[in-house]
């Protein structure tokens, strides 16, 4: 539960510029959100680090001003994620964005199986983007072949994974915790765990809760903007 009771923004948005946890709501973009602060509050120059998917909630870090250069310091740190996901179904694209396209039976598969499986996802290893992703090849959106119904080649990422536990388990839904590098896709992680478990799976939600030190319960709500924005006393931009 996110403490709003004392949430306060930073209050020199603009110019020097500073930072701002948000928490990102269901089935808003990042952009969504960095459009709301910039609206709401007047900052003309912002940007967030580390894009959240539409379907995914959690910690959103924002840079304004001249703080907008440590984006990328904001987004080399590693990210935490709870998330569940359903056994013994497929989609396109690996999460709740497109329907289930392929069901398989989960007799036999237990928390020990589970366990195992997520421990051998430990560590650098090689990840392809899924389909449906907003990475460029080619300079056009992955996602807009994939909605044509097409597959193309794209280069593989290194990724690390440090920690990826079991939570719990109540067929067919796994919910668990996972530790990772930026540009982590935890979704096609989602969707190789299945494939190892011989039954498929797919992210049902993800929720992401820390990024390096920040937590998700230092975040702001979006509806706390208007309320918050009176106490806000920025230098114009």
């Amino acid at each position: 539960m996110i403490d709003t009771s004392t949430q306060m923004l930073p209050m020199n948005l603009n110019n020097e510029g500073d930072f701002i946890l948000m928490n990102k709501p269901l089935d808003w973009t990042s952009f969504d959100v960095v459009a709301r602060v910039r609206r709401t509050l007047g900052v003309k120059k912002i940007g967030h680090a580390g894009t959240l998917d539409p379907k995914a909630t959690g910690l959103l870090i924002l840079c304004t001003g001249k703080m907008t250069k440590s984006i990328t310091e904001f987004s080399d740190l590693q990210k935490e994620y709870i998330g569940t996901l359903e056994l013994g179904a497929v989609t396109n694209s690996f999460d709740s964005e497109t329907e289930v396209i392929e069901r398989k039976d989960i007799t036999g598969i237990n928390e020990i199986k589970i366990k195992e499986v997520f421990h051998s996802f430990i560590g650098i290893q090689k990840q392809l983007p899924p389909m449906f992703s907003a990475v460029k090849v080619n300079g056009r959106r992955l996602y807009k072949y994939a909605r044509k119904g097409r597959t193309i080649e794209r280069p593989e990422r290194e990724i690390q994974i440090a920690e990826f536990e079991l939570l719990s388990f109540s067929p067919p839904y796994v919910e668990f915790r996972i530790q990772c590098s930026k540009g982590t896709y935890v979704r096609s992680i989602v969707h190789d765990v299945g494939q190892a478990l011989r039954c498929g799976a797919y992210l049902t939600s993800l929720r992401r809760t820390k990024i390096g030190t920040y937590s998700i319960e230092k975040a702001l709500e979006v509806y706390r903007l208007e309320e918050l924005s009176e106490q806000y006393s920025g230098e114009p931009a």
